[in-house]
């Protein structure tokens, strides 16, 4: 792993593959990080009781919006908050669109192996490239500039 200002990335060969990371989504569907295989996917995990994470959502979205018609997928993972409707009222907030799951207890969260690019604080945003494998893991609020930068170079990997 290669670190950045509180950015890791791992070199292709190097890449561990990401957990099988699914369950209910706020607005209440399934979804599962396999849905998106072939895709980018910008992991965020966050609390809506979390300062930094206020702080980075609009930019988040910005990103999303700006990547999303690029085979970029984002997905959220809400965890420690104890009520749904706190969560949605962040989104609303936020104006966020991508989906998040709902996962209060941290069962997703802990799929993630020790020593690979897992969170291990909130907020965590996790790119995982388009074979479905951990590339770029950032510990700490993202400014949209910070976040391009992590996803810039996996858009720019060749494709299989």
């Amino acid at each position: 792993m290669i670190g950045n200002g509180g950015i890791d990335t791992a070199p292709i060969a190097g890449r561990q593959p990401a957990p099988a990371i699914s369950g209910k989504t706020l607005e209440g569907s399934n979804a599962a990080l396999s849905d998106y295989r072939g895709k980018i996917v910008v992991l965020n995990i966050w609390g809506s009781w979390c300062s930094p994470c206020r702080a980075e959502a609009k930019g988040l979205e910005q990103v999303y919006e700006k990547y999303k018609g690029q085979g970029v997928q984002f997905l959220g993972i809400n965890t420690r908050d104890t009520s749904i409707t706190n969560a949605k009222q962040f989104e609303d907030v936020n104006g966020i669109s991508y989906p998040s799951l709902f996962d209060p207890d941290g069962t997703q969260i802990l799929k993630f192996p020790k020593g690979s690019l897992n969170p291990q604080s909130i907020p965590t945003t996790i790119v995982i490239d388009r074979e479905g494998r951990l590339a770029a893991r950032a510990m700490k609020a993202l400014p949209a500039e910070d976040l391009e930068s992590m996803l810039t170079p996996i858009l720019a990997e060749p494709t299989s």
